[in-house]
């Protein structure tokens, strides 16, 4: 082959330099036009499958997610919409839905609405896996430490390292979707919270959007990558199609509520504490094991610290032990704080994204210490005849007669009902049911 020659402009070539420069030549144009071949890759978009996540993230989240993703692959569905409103969840919830995202071969976008609404701690991290994020005019993102974990990080390497891993997490995924990984890494790092536009003019997000007319026009020939591949979406036939949770999601996802839980347990305890004191047909006992119940399934999926909950059942312990022991309102006080710690630590753990609200704590407290007033002033009215009267005198208001239990030795014998309690009452005279009379004695059991 080397006998083979070429002539260009009088010069002779050997015939391997022509081949060597075609080889390069071809390593050169073939990616070209592979490349512009993937770019010019159509996704056509008819049906849009819309889901709305508007509570903590929980497991009834989670459920409800990958309901959507596998419904959206069942009907063929070309796109997800996950409309967000959210304070935050559970971290390894979060991790398990960023998995979803990236297992989806289906495109997922993430629209931070209505006005007023957030994507914050939990949020935000979910935000930063959608192969779409936008948000609405007047929303804010961010603000994404750990509540465990606020604070001085450096004293804790457990703490530190896990902030760490956060912020590598959402980094990789901001930047596999193109945007910012600076501004994401600071929403765990440093606590940063952007509203809409300040999150556009950084890159953290794609666009903002306040209708679906204006989302269909922005998705229209948008580029995005999935799974290595690009796409370029056509979305001017795209329809949206509601996605609802089921009544079990529902359900789960009221009950796994921070302050529904907490205000769930709260009053289970005082009904049943109720019921110990006066007992009345175990009815105030059987709601409070209700709510008791009910909280328990809150719990069972929100990121409990068992101590705290431990201090609030000593604070009712010690509200028990306030009517049987004299210690002038010192327990009652201990039972107080107790409540009030146990209160602001229950959902702090270094797997959580949630806190109770100042309000609902204070408002519980108050609740719970006007309850105990209330006790109080009942047992004091009531003592304050002891060695002068009978405690808990029925002598001179009116009973009413709700059965006839016959005659013994010679006087007639009725149940009666004073002052919301049933007595047995003994009468010369004879009585009918429903009738009233006024107590003028009372003996042991018996009133007359």
């Amino acid at each position: 082959m080397n006998n083979f020659v070429f002539k260009f402009h009088n010069a002779r070539l050997p015939m391997t330099y022509i081949l060597k420069i075609v080889s390069l030549l071809s390593l050169i144009i073939i990616p070209f036009f592979s490349s512009s071949a993937q770019e010019k890759s159509q996704l056509n978009i008819k049906s849009i499958l819309e889901l709305d996540v508007h509570s903590s993230i929980n497991p009834a989240t989670l459920n409800y997610i990958e309901s959507g993703i596998k419904e959206a692959r069942d009907k063929e569905h070309e796109l997800i919409l996950i409309t967000i409103n959210t304070p935050g969840g559970l971290v390894s919830t979060t991790k398990e839905i960023l998995t979803l995202f990236g297992e989806s071969d289906i495109p997922i976008a993430v629209w931070i609405r209505p006005e007023g609404a957030s994507a914050t701690s939990a949020g935000s991290i979910i935000a930063s896996g959608a192969h779409i994020l936008i948000m609405s005019e007047g929303t804010n993102i961010g603000a994404a430490t750990p509540i465990e974990m606020s604070g001085d990080i450096k004293q804790s390497d457990v703490k530190s390292k896990a902030v760490n891993d956060l912020v590598a997490l959402v980094q990789s995924l901001a930047e596999t979707r193109g945007r910012d990984p600076k501004g994401f890494g600071e929403m765990i790092s440093q606590a940063a919270s952007y509203k809409a536009r300040e999150a556009l003019s950084k890159k953290l997000i794609d666009g903002i959007v306040n209708s679906k007319k204006e989302l269909r026009t922005f998705l229209n020939q948008r580029s995005l990558l999935i799974k290595g591949k690009t796409f370029q979406l056509n979305t001017v036939d795209a329809v949206f199609v509601a996605f609802d949770m089921d009544l079990g999601q529902k359900l789960l996802n009221i009950l796994a509520n921070p302050s529904l839980a907490y205000i769930l347990f709260l009053i289970g305890a005082a009904l049943i504490y109720f019921e110990l004191q006066a007992p009345g047909g175990f009815i105030a006992g059987g709601f409070g094991v209700l709510a008791l119940i009910l909280a328990g399934i809150g719990f069972q999926v929100l990121p409990l610290n068992f101590g705290a909950l431990g201090l609030i059942a000593l604070a009712f312990v010690l509200f028990v032990l306030e009517v049987y022991i004299t210690s002038f309102g010192l327990l009652t006080i201990s039972g107080m704080t107790a409540l009030i710690i146990g209160s602001l630590f229950l959902y702090r753990t270094d797997n959580a994204y949630l806190e109770l609200s100042n309000s609902v704590i204070i408002s519980a407290a108050a609740a719970v210490g006007v309850f105990i007033l209330f006790i109080a002033y009942t047992i004091a009215r009531d003592h304050k005849n002891i060695g002068k009267t009978k405690f808990n005198s029925m002598v001179g208001h009116r009973a009413v007669v709700i059965e006839d239990l016959g005659i013994h030795q010679g006087q007639n014998e009725y149940q009666v009902k004073v002052q919301g309690e049933v007595w047995k009452l003994k009468s010369k005279a004879a009585l009918g049911l429903g009738d009233e009379i006024v107590i003028s004695q009372q003996e042991d059991s018996y009133l007359t």
